[in-house]
């Protein structure tokens, strides 16, 4: 330390403090590492806030945003007015995309597919997903979801972190920060992503959806890459021996265990788990991508792109694989569902590459005995207009703009009543007609069925209690088995 105090400066005086004051010191880093593992008011620090109907989450996140009114929410009356100029009384005072240009005057489109009524349950699907059709009897269909943004990221960053600006905690992050990780081989939290070949309409995949915000840095979800090498950096560089990368690891472990002792950062300590994690992927990630183990009628299952790194089908079977191996929860995120003007051309392959996979993921669950305790989420950020973008007399260049008055999820598993339809948009699937859905009411929900009361889970950050659903939302109960 110098000798003159006068010259310290404010980063020598507090670590000479701390090297100085001994136990005194110790307990000051043990509080700062207790408030780190505590965080907040409302963590969970073994016992949940409720029974949990779902110890895993797996979304199948839509990026661009189907549309309801070809897939799920069969409308005879859009069929009817096909053509016909949009009645003012369902637009007036509606604010949307700019894309659209005035909506004053634009003509009502008709569903491209026909509609069918689908299991025991009776719920309309569209000829477009025939896998999904099959299993409506599984699926708790919400056709009254609405949201508050009308643009993409705006959107996907309030359906996954509650707010419309960047920089907040995400659903994953939350949940692995309430909840914790299951096994210390792999993350709480992966994401993955994938398009359409041939796509253009193919959203960005914003680090953002899959952060951490404010929360310890831990919590931050694990991106897996499109390759049969998902994890960058994870591998050893040639030559490199697993006892000399061992050896390595430990050395820098001693060095940051030291920086901890001498400020008292928590991310330091995030940074000797997270380094020590890496070193067990190096092993479980390897095993993990090898599908040598599954056997061809599980591969079948998911359809013929199931064996190429980075597809749709191959990224939901790794979801079941991690999700089986202790991963808390999983986000397979597809891009390519923006048709302003591809609804008759773009819009058949986004189903074709997603149904069978997701079809197969709640049945591989089923068969598995995961299905029950696994909430599987299926949705984008919101929903296509019922009237056309683009001249009605060019079929190839039918599009529909964004639309965030209603729109459908579905949900299947983690203590959901199968076979539901909840919820009701109105005759052209413009708006809600009853028992709306927020985005908020489904992130409470999802909260709910994990065991976890979404007003009491909260992260103290800059003198504020925060939380995933902000200071809004509430649990449809009625979701609930």
């Amino acid at each position: 330390m110098p000798c003159n105090p006068v010259g310290w400066t404010r980063r020598e005086l507090l670590t000479g403090a701390m090297h100085g004051a001994g136990t005194l010191g110790l307990a000051a880093l043990s509080g700062l590492l207790t408030r780190d593992s505590r965080a907040g008011t409302g963590t969970l620090t073994g016992a949940l806030h409720q029974p949990a109907r779902a110890k895993r989450v797996i979304y199948l996140f839509m990026n661009g945003a189907p549309t309801h009114v070809d897939i799920f929410d069969h409308k005879p009356k859009l069929t009817e007015m096909h053509g016909q100029p949009v009645p003012e009384s369902f637009i007036a005072g509606k604010r949307f995309s700019t894309m659209s240009g005035g909506v004053t005057g634009k003509l009502m489109l008709a569903p491209i597919q026909p509609f069918h009524r689908r299991g025991q349950c009776g719920a309309w699907v569209s000829d477009l997903m025939p896998y999904t059709a099959r299993m409506a009897d599984d699926l708790c269909i919400i056709r009254s979801m609405h949201t508050d943004a009308v643009n993409h990221a705006p959107a996907i960053s309030l359906m996954l972190s509650g707010a419309q600006i960047p920089g907040r905690p995400t659903l994953g992050g939350w949940l692995s920060y309430g909840l914790g990780s299951e096994r210390d081989e792999l993350p709480a939290f992966v994401a993955m992503t994938s398009v359409s070949k041939g796509t253009t309409c193919g959203q960005i995949f914003y680090d953002f959806y899959w952060g951490a915000g404010f929360l310890p840095s831990r919590h931050q979800g694990v991106k897996f890459r499109n390759s049969s090498d998902p994890v960058l950096y994870l591998s050893d560089p040639p030559g490199m021996r697993r006892e000399w990368r061992r050896g390595q690891l430990d050395a820098i472990a001693e060095l940051n265990r030291q920086k901890l002792g001498a400020v008292g950062d928590p991310e330091i300590a995030t940074r000797i788990s997270q380094y020590e994690m890496a070193y067990r992927m190096q092993a479980s990630v390897p095993e993990l991508a090898d599908l040598a183990s599954e056997p061809k009628s599980v591969l079948d299952l998911y359809g013929p792109q199931v064996l190429e790194p980075g597809s749709f089908a191959r990224n939901c079977l790794m979801a079941r694989r991690l999700i089986e191996r202790g991963t808390r929860y999983v986000q397979v995120m597809h891009a390519g569902w923006d048709q302003h003007n591809s609804i008759t051309t773009e819009l058949y392959t986004q189903c074709r590459d997603t149904d069978q996979p997701s079809w197969a993921l709640v049945q591989d669950l089923k068969q598995r005995g995961l299905l029950d305790d696994t909430l599987v989420i299926w949705g984008g950020e919101f929903g296509r207009t019922p009237f056309i973008q683009n001249d009605i007399a060019n079929r190839k260049t039918w599009g529909r703009d964004h639309h965030p008055y209603a729109y459908t999820t579905w949900l299947a598993g983690g203590g959901i009543k199968p076979g539901l339809q909840y919820g009701e948009s109105d005759e052209l699937g413009m708006n809600v007609a009853s028992n709306g859905v927020h985005v908020h009411d489904l992130q409470a929900t999802i909260l709910a069925a994990c065991g976890i009361d979404h007003e009491k889970l909260t992260y103290r950050f800059q003198g504020r209690d925060f939380r995933l659903t902000d200071v809004h939302g509430k649990v449809v109960r009625e979701l609930f088995a």
